[in-house]
């Protein structure tokens, strides 16, 4: 069955931990700032956490999981794969079963953060293709696709030995927007394919998985594959380990991040389908709307936006995934 959680940075406060408890959520998905990726930060933040009845389900470090010295192969990239396995085994060893890795160079790229067409209002993450692909090269030159997959054939080489003695399974992300290459460089994960790919070049190893981001995967459209069709396929397989659980107003060129109920796609269909075929991890909301004086910017939060617009979404999507469920038992 699967186990709702919430995003939140290690320096989450005893407050927000209070709210997440009263709204019968369990798990926290962790983006550890620098300081607290050590031994001593996550011991700290869980018993924190405990005292609210919280626990730690995956985790990641800024600066780790998204590192550009790995992804670009850069002459440095030994010191970050280091840096990589020792928080993999910091994780292992405080029984936190989930790492992440996101094979994006640059991060998420938009347009603006700001009030769009479809938010009743509200401040979320825009994207304009032609505005994006108009931009310079991001990093000191192109980077092609037998290069990036190369890279990541030399990290998983690597990171799946360290995965399986901590016992720590990496989720991996999309790319987003899932466009072919961004800021030069080419998109490791822009279609479902690509992770046929990544997962046959692990040999299928239970250590690697997705995340899968139907945020990502709607961004894409057909483009990035059947979103229905690949939830068959991939969840019994047990290669879906974590769900973002995210709508858009439309597909690329231009698509704004909205409500799940605002969005093109039938969100109470898709939580359907995860229940229908078993999928048994962590689901959570990511890239909630954001408070007005946190535009643009890179703020503390739950779930990427305001604590208002998390619990919201949360909620909203609890009662989606609680009603998959009974349908499901009632044959409706």
């Amino acid at each position: 069955m699967m186990q709702v959680e919430m995003p939140v940075g290690s320096n989450i406060t005893d407050e927000e931990m209070h709210m997440i408890r009263e709204m019968g959520v369990h798990w926290l998905a962790v983006n550890f700032l620098p300081e607290d990726a050590t031994d001593e930060g996550v011991t700290k933040l869980q018993e924190r956490a405990a005292r609210y009845d919280l626990e730690i389900s995956n985790g990641g470090a800024i600066g780790v999981y998204k590192n550009t010295s790995i992804i670009l192969g850069r002459e440095d990239r030994e010191a970050a794969m280091d840096r990589y396995n020792e928080f993999t085994r910091i994780l292992g060893a405080h029984g936190i079963k989930g790492g992440y890795i996101a094979w994006q160079p640059n991060g998420i790229l938009r347009t603006k953060v700001d009030v769009g067409k479809y938010t009743r209002g509200g401040i979320t993450m825009i994207a304009d293709m032609e505005e994006i692909d108009a931009r310079p090269i991001l990093n000191d030159r192109e980077y092609g696709e037998q290069e990036i997959w190369d890279n990541f054939e030399w990290f998983l080489e690597r990171a799946l030995p360290v995965c399986e003695e901590a016992d720590v399974k990496i989720s991996l992300h999309p790319n987003d927007p899932p466009a072919p290459s961004l800021g030069g460089a080419y998109s490791l994960i822009w279609r479902s394919d690509d992770y046929r790919r990544a997962f046959k070049m692990a040999s299928d190893s239970p250590y690697l998985g997705m995340k899968l981001c139907t945020g990502c995967w709607l961004e894409g459209g057909e483009t990035f594959g059947n979103l229905m069709d690949d939830i068959a396929e991939f969840a019994p397989q047990g290669k879906i380990h974590v769900v973002h659980f995210r709508n858009v107003s439309g597909t690329m060129p231009y698509f704004e991040e909205v409500l799940a109920e605002d969005g093109y796609a039938d969100m109470f269909a898709i939580a359907r389908q995860l229940v229908k075929y078993g999928f048994d991890g962590t689901i959570d909301v990511d890239h909630v709307f954001r408070n007005p004086e946190w535009a643009g910017k890179d703020a503390p939060s739950l779930a990427g936006g305001s604590v208002w617009s998390a619990g919201y979404a949360t909620g909203y999507m609890k009662g989606l995934i609680d009603a998959a469920y009974k349908t499901q038992e009632g044959g409706c």
